[in-house]
Parts: structure tokens; sequence; C-alpha cells
């Protein structure tokens, strides 16, 4: 995915935004673990969330063409 976006005036790159977007649901989702107390099963939490920050955001570069988004 290549390409920028124009928020008034200002080109962002495309990979940015779905950076901070991937940001906003790994840590909606990291709280859901910690809710339910599945961190206990892991040995290294950071390790866990980095992870988890990686597929939500190969998943939201993969899914965004798909919907029809224009980023």
């Amino acid at each position: 995915m290549i390409g920028e976006t124009a928020i008034d005036g200002v080109l962002m790159p495309t990979l940015l935004l779905l950076a901070i977007a991937a940001l906003v649901v790994s840590f909606g989702l990291t709280r859901l673990l910690a809710t339910f107390g599945l961190y206990r099963f892991v040995a290294y939490r950071a390790l866990v969330d980095l992870s988890l920050f990686v597929l939500v955001l190969g998943a939201l570069s993969w899914l965004v063409p798909f919907l029809g988004l224009r980023l």
C-alpha cells in the first residue's frame, strides 16, 4: 500500500494512519486480555503486545483496499 492522505492540506503517509488505528485497536484488545486474565498464560507480556500490534496492523493494511477505503 503506497499512498498519502491529505488532512487539511497536510500529506500524511497511509501507513502512519493505519499504525495509529492499529495502536488504538491493539490497546483495546490488550485491555480485554488483561480484564479476562489471559496474560497469566504467557511468559512475556511485552512480546505478546508487540505481536498483537503487528497482526492488527497487517490485518488493517490488508483489509483497507477490500473495503474500498481510499487512505
